[in-house]
């Protein structure tokens, strides 16, 4: 099971950890003048249950997304161990996430390695451990 404070269905930027460092070291040669924020997605956006979709694939057994409910954050924040203050914290974050506007896909820079292509990747290489 798949977790999320998100709805099951929204989507959002996620970008392997490689892409980020390919698109890094690029723009550390580049000239100065292309210093500035860049965002860096994937090449898609995923949803929670995509998330699921791509474990399920790369696991080979069902996976299935799970929506917390809104009023049960600040409870499940501190279950796992947050303090009131780290908790409201994060759940302000998240909140805001779900309200957040995302850049334009065309204004982004994109990465090539895709969701599912990741996890499977994570699972062989867990599989070889």
């Amino acid at each position: 099971m798949v977790q999320t404070l998100y709805p099951e269905n929204f989507k959002l930027p996620m970008v392997a950890p490689s892409d980020i460092g390919e698109i890094a070291a690029r723009l550390m040669t580049e000239p100065i003048e292309q210093t500035g924020i860049h965002y860096v997605e994937g090449p898609d956006r995923y949803s929670s249950q995509d998330v699921a979709v791509a474990f399920a694939t790369a696991l080979g057994r069902p996976v299935f997304a799970e929506s917390i409910p809104r009023d049960q954050w600040l409870v499940t924040f501190k279950s796992i161990g947050f303090s009131n203050e780290a908790a409201e914290s994060f759940a302000n974050m998240t909140a805001v996430t779900l309200n957040e506007t995302f850049p334009n896909l065309n204004s982004v820079e994109r990465g090539a390695t895709s969701l599912h292509n990741y996890l499977s990747q994570m699972v062989q290489s867990s599989d070889r451990k």
